[in-house]
């Protein structure tokens, strides 16, 4: 028998649920939080046994002898201690202090970092493939990204349509992990939706829980549904039987012309990717038989897509890519740079303004898994910021048409300002006892200062600064100073190319819930604003001009093209001679 035949197995758990209630298993409240965060994770996960979450491969723990010892040591973690993850492994405990954070981790940061060094890396145990709230274990389910995309088309909208998408047909495709919002916000905004979806099984779970309203596996009937319910200004989610690039080709073929075209097909992870000729069977075994194969077919197949919806555009179509990497990968197979990137993608073309007021995917969580809590939250954020028209229509909306995903939550665009007012009265409230439980605030790793990726957050910057990546760094390294509970650093995406960080802030109710509120909460989208002030953006400088004197921030010097480095020789006093 061998030296390691008798080390036992660790459990692999098929169904994680959410803690909810006041028992505590942990020593505070800050890492029970976070601890029922990580379980929310699981709950919402697209394959809990492999723990993977969401977006392909986006894992909250590297293994399962990983995951068992996170929990052990948030359950043991002493409020002065501070818990190190490393690509998804708990490496270490330090004794730090009770205003530092409960956990810090860094995931997926690789130098020269491409698909094949990635999986080579994954493959020896040593990374894990973040995607974005997955290993923070932030991730709330689709609503999440359903807001982002929501935002997007109100955006469209307000551009290209007359301020409705009312009679609007979109056609996209991907309803798997992130892809099922798109369907769902465009019928909360009155449009019509055909989303096409290789995976049959994925399909009718979004028939399930209500993402989609039909399923139909031919393409004419589907534009016959959809026209039909455009002309009818009625809304309508079609989830079609197909592969990306064939259901362009009919569209492009046929001569159907929608309104708005993008994509949320998993291109951020070629390997994710199905490409066209395969079925969901095949691309799987092909996967493991041959992978340098699988990323030249993947590679070529998403060329053929930005091609098709590169020609939807010159006819006037709206088309963009909603951040799934689909233009760089198909720049790194081979597609010429400008042509791959001839579109924009959405925070370029559409929500920067926003970025710009420190709005972003702002949420909250509730420990109590009570859903009385996340409707008194709703009722709150509906009181305060009643005069905001974005706030006001979503969260009307949202309390509509979303579902309760695990622990009841909500994310809403609040921006510079408001998410302090919120977080500050909401621990209140938990103190109080008006809430019956605490409250857990975290934020899509997408937001206002928190990435820089050139070929998607950052792309097109004012003042050319798409590539430069200090931001998400100053997020993280600010949060950490403000006192945040969890703080992650995280380098994937666009692999090589995307930077981001994931924060997540406790009110428990406490007096120092108070203060680690009151200063989490403005670094963390004040970098934002400042990020875009600095960039030259107006709306940005405005906000800082009216907001920042009253919350506490300065503004030592402002950016502006050109600068004085030096006097020029001409001009120089001359050098004495010693």
């Amino acid at each position: 028998m061998g030296k390691h035949d008798s080390v036992e197995k660790p459990e692999i758990l098929y169904e994680v649920r959410a803690m909810g209630g006041n028992n505590l298993r942990c020593k505070g409240w800050k890492q029970e939080s976070i601890l029922r965060m990580l379980e929310n994770n699981m709950e919402n996960a697209e394959h809990p046994e492999e723990l993977v979450i969401y977006g392909g491969i986006g894992k909250c723990a590297r293994n399962w002898e990983s995951y068992h010892a996170i929990v052990k040591s948030l359950q043991e973690l002493e409020n002065d201690e501070t818990l190190v993850v490393q690509s998804g492994m708990p490496v270490a405990i330090f004794r730090t202090n009770t205003l530092a954070p409960r956990v810090v981790m860094a995931t997926t940061n690789i130098m020269k970092a491409t698909w094949p060094i990635f999986y080579d890396l994954q493959d020896k145990n040593l990374t894990i493939y973040a995607q974005y709230t997955a290993a923070p274990w932030e991730y709330i389910g689709t609503q999440g990204v359903i807001q982002g995309t929501f935002q997007t088309l109100v955006a469209i909208g307000d551009q290209a349509f007359g301020g409705s998408l009312k009679g609007r047909i979109l056609l996209t495709a991907g309803m798997g992990g992130m892809g099922g919002n798109q369907p769902r916000a465009m019928t909360m905004l009155g449009g019509v939706c055909i989303c096409a979806d290789v995976d049959e099984k994925v399909v009718n779970h979004r028939l399930e829980v209500g993402y989609c309203d039909v399923v139909v596996h031919d393409f004419d009937e589907a534009v016959r549904m959809a026209k039909a319910a455009a002309a009818e200004k009625r809304p309508l989610g079609i989830a079609l039987m197909g592969n990306a690039v064939d259901v362009l080709k009919k569209a492009r073929d046929s001569g159907f012309l929608p309104d708005i075209i993008t994509d949320m097909t998993p291109a951020h992870d070629p390997l994710s990717y199905v490409p066209a000729g395969l079925t969901v069977d095949e691309a799987r075994e092909l996967r493991k038989a041959d992978r340098d194969g699988y990323f030249k077919l993947a590679g070529a197949s998403m060329i053929e897509q930005l091609k098709i919806m590169n020609a939807f555009s010159d006819k006037g179509v709206q088309v963009f890519e909603y951040g799934n990497s689909l233009r760089k990968e198909a720049r790194d197979a081979g597609m010429p740079v400008a042509e791959a990137m001839k579109i924009p993608g959405f925070v370029a073309a559409y929500i920067r303004p926003l970025f710009c007021e420190g709005r972003g995917p702002f949420r909250w969580t509730c420990m109590s898994r009570e859903a009385a809590d996340l409707a008194r939250l709703d009722d709150l954020v509906e009181e305060m910021f009643a005069g905001d028209d974005l706030v006001r229509n979503w969260i009307q909306l949202a309390r509509k048409h979303i579902p309760i995903e695990g622990l009841p939550a909500r994310i809403c665009y609040l921006g510079f300002g408001q998410r302090k007012a919120f977080g500050m009265r909401v621990n209140e409230m938990v103190r109080s006892g008006e809430l019956k439980g605490p409250v857990a605030f975290s934020r899509d790793n997408l937001d206002s200062g928190s990435i820089v990726n050139p070929t998607f957050e950052s792309e097109r910057m004012k003042d050319g600064s798409d590539l430069i990546s200090d931001w998400p760094y100053l997020n993280a390294l600010l949060n950490v100073a403000a006192g945040a509970d969890l703080v992650a650093i995280q380098e994937n995406y666009s692999m090589g190319e995307a930077v981001h960080t994931g924060v997540t802030m406790i009110a428990d109710g406490s007096a120092e819930a108070d203060v680690r509120l009151a200063a989490c909460l403005t670094t963390d989208s004040g970098i934002g604003v400042v990020r875009h002030a600095q960039a030259g953006y107006d709306i940005a400088r405005k906000t800082a001009a009216e907001r920042f004197e009253t919350a506490g921030v300065q503004v030592p010097l402002w950016w502006t093209p050109t600068a004085t480095f030096g006097p020029d020789d001409s001009a120089a006093p001359k050098k004495k001679n010693a």
